[in-house]
């Protein structure tokens, strides 16, 4: 069990440029995994974790990579994973098995939009987490500030663990204020740490830090917080252990300090990865359920010696088989090993098992409860759960996020047709928020996504892995419809035709629901029938009738959001009623339903993130106004300001090209949905107008 204890599964969160990769590259190097550091965006190969050509060239992170250190006594599995919110279904599968996170922020811009979007992804899985305030070598950096936002913008519990020794140009090392020395990163990429006494002039300001420090986590521990009151000597021992204790409740945030560009403060948050995250033993079991029966929960505790169970977090497609990301929730997986997918029910042999390093893997035989690593040849989705034979249980699975923008892809060579069909496949099945489907009322391939980078970038794929060279559409926004009134339905089917005819005959109302936040539901259905009037195996072919109607709106196709299905009575008949009786009859009642429900047309809305230079903060405001926006609040910082705005997706096309013409190309901006919204009644009025003359002309 010795392994288990000292191992620690975790990940690399940030905002898009904070410098997760830049950090990760340093981890590797001062763990001895590489010998030459390499740059996100530089002459040589490119950062190791950075292994796709095209982050190579765009300089930024596109899929989440896995590696494995080791560090003192620890065993390290790190995955690096994408700031930029287009890719936010790989932040949520790493977060979905990780035991622990660093959050990076930069120390200049501090808490930013995706910051907030990151922050909520660890919430979600209730995964301890460290904060590590990166770039303190930049101009107007202030780590202050930057701890003051995530305690105000974030509501943690944040705690400087460390003070800087200089700042921007004159950044030399940090104070630790639990050791109480100052610490300078010297030698070859500052691989050489050195401790020293803490410098005359910074002596008073540690020693108040230290005291806030003392006096915050000694609320997770009484021993040390009577120490405190009898004005005694604190041990190390027992603050290291007062800060685990308030990491694993999720109520303490430790700030870390440094620069990995400038090699300055990683080798301390690597200490801290190992004393304060937990291992997997620690973070406590994880919850299964009863294949065939989802209300029984069973405990998975990691113990390599009980039946195993393990998640496929990620999937992707390579030439001698598909790659398969897993972790071992329970048991040990050995090659040759027969497993079991409890989603399918087939039975699969483990022919190869390998330990990932970005994209090289080592072969290994074996793995226990706890690692994190791949199977290659094994065919199954992101998300299935892998069993011993005779263990039918299922863990839950990670939150997908709805696609909001679509594009009209073209094959321009029909020879090469099957190649895109090939394509299109493996993208669905390695990225569930990536969706394809076939409009058949215009003729056209639809592929969906979480914005116009996420789109390219398959499309650029597609040309580069299979040679398919497609023709594409202008983007198109995902809009939905929704009811905004309650309305009651009374519907009878009949259908005699000679022999057995058709006879169903519901009752019954439907209610408008939320359609924002994480939790809103689309559909919810409650059984109200009593007394038989309609037999209970009717039932479900009626919930089917009514949800069958959702894909479908009655203003302009686009499926509807939110709404809740009361069936409160019907009637039914000996030899005519069926469940496709019902079926249709449930089918016709929800349409009539909806349209005397005040249906309206929702759009998404985007929340949009500008950082500019000051002078610009007028245009920009305006530009973003004349697009439809809201704008939240906007605060200058150190002459950028920064503003946050509500905005219309369907405005938002092209916006980079305008945003960079009308500030110098100075300005930079990130977006990410965040909620549907009623459009206005002309723009609904006319986005029923052209769905209607777009399926005219085809």
């Amino acid at each position: 069990m010795k392994v288990i204890d000292t191992t620690r599964n975790i990940g690399i969160s940030a905002h898009i440029d904070s410098g997760k990769t830049t950090l990760t590259e340093r981890i590797l190097y001062y763990s001895g995994k590489i010998h030459k550091i390499e740059e996100v965006r530089g002459d040589g190969d490119g950062a190791t974790m950075d292994f796709m050509e095209l982050e190579k060239e765009k300089g930024i992170t596109i899929t989440s990579a896995a590696t494995t250190i080791y560090w003192k006594d620890y065993k390290i599995n790190i995955i690096d994973t994408p700031g930029h919110v287009d890719f936010t279904v790989e932040v949520e599968r790493s977060l979905r098995v990780l035991d622990g996170a660093i959050l990076v922020l930069c120390g200049v811009s501090g808490v930013q939009s995706q910051s907030i979007t990151v922050d909520r992804q660890i919430r979600r899985y209730k995964v301890p987490r460290l904060v590590f305030i990166n770039k303190l070598d930049r101009t107007g950096a202030d780590p202050d500030r930057v701890t003051e936002a995530l305690k105000e913008k974030l509501g943690h519990n944040a705690v400087a663990m460390q003070i800087p020794i200089g700042l921007e140009d004159k950044l030399e090392g940090v104070v630790d204020l639990i050791s109480n020395k100052a610490y300078y990163f010297k030698g070859e990429r500052g691989a050489d740490m050195v401790s020293a006494d803490i410098p005359a002039d910074m002596v008073d300001r540690a020693k108040e830090m230290r005291a806030k420090m003392l006096d915050a986590i000694s609320m997770f521990d009484d021993d040390l917080m009577e120490i405190l009151i009898e004005e005694k000597e604190v041990s190390e021992d027992l603050i290291h252990q007062a800060i685990k204790k308030g990491v694993h409740s999720l109520e303490l945030t430790p700030v870390f300090l440094g620069s990995a560009f400038k090699n300055k403060g990683v080798q301390l948050l690597l200490n801290a990865i190992g004393r304060y995250l937990p291992s997997p033993k620690e973070t406590g079991p994880a919850v299964a359920m009863e294949v065939g029966h989802e209300d029984r929960r069973v405990d998975v505790v990691s113990d390599p010696d009980k039946p195993l169970v393990a998640m496929a977090y990620k999937i992707t497609e390579e030439r001698f088989g598909q790659l398969t990301y897993i972790r071992i929730y329970q048991g040990t997986v050995r090659k040759g090993d027969t497993i079991v997918n409890s989603r399918t029910g087939k039975k699969i042999r483990v022919g190869r098992l390998v330990r990932m390093h970005a994209n090289n893997r080592v072969n290994i035989d074996e793995a226990f409860a706890g690692d994190i690593i791949s199977l290659i040849g094994v065919s199954c989705a992101s998300g299935d759960t892998f069993c011993a034979d005779g263990t039918d249980l299922t863990l839950e699975s990670m939150y997908v996020a709805k696609p909001v923008i679509s594009l009209s892809i073209k094959c321009l060579d029909k020879e090469v047709t099957e190649k895109m069909s090939k394509a299109l496949s493996r993208f669905v099945r390695e990225d569930p928020t990536f969706n394809v489907r076939v409009d058949h009322e215009l003729g056209e391939t639809i592929i969906s996504g979480m914005g116009e980078l996420h789109l390219d970038i398959y499309v650029e794929r597609m040309k580069r892995e299979y040679n398919v060279p497609v023709e594409v559409g202008p983007p198109q926004v995902n809009y939905r419809e929704a009811i905004t009134s309650e309305a009651k339905f009374n519907y009878t089917h009949k259908k005699q035709t000679g022999g057995a005819g058709q006879f169903a005959c519901v009752i019954g109302d439907i209610a408008p629901l939320t359609f924002e936040g994480d939790d809103a539901k689309d559909f919810l259905f409650t059984n109200l029938v009593k007394g038989g009037n309609i037999p209970s195996e009717y039932i479900g072919a009626c919930e089917k009738g009514f949800q069958d109607v959702m894909y479908d709106g009655p203003l302009a196709g686009f499926p509807i959001l939110g709404i809740k299905v009361n069936l409160v009575d019907g009637k039914y008949h000996d030899v005519d009623s069926s469940d496709l009786a019902f079926r249709l009859c449930s089918r016709m009642a929800m349409k009539q339903a909806i349209r005397a429900a005040s249906p309206v047309i929702l759009e998404p809305m985007m929340k949009v993130e500008v950082e500019s230079p000051s002078e610009y903060q007028g245009p920009v405001i305006g530009d973003l106004s004349s697009r439809r926006g809201i704008i939240n609040n906007s605060h200058d910082n150190s002459g950028t300001v920064i503003i946050n705005a509500t905005v219309p997706l369907a405005e938002m096309f092209g916006y980079a090209t305008q945003l960079r013409s009308y500030t110098a190309g100075k300005a930079s901006y990130t977006m990410e949905f965040e909620k549907y919204m009623i459009v206005p009644k002309s723009i609904q009025e006319k986005i029923i107008t052209d769905r209607a003359v777009a399926a005219k002309e085809d």
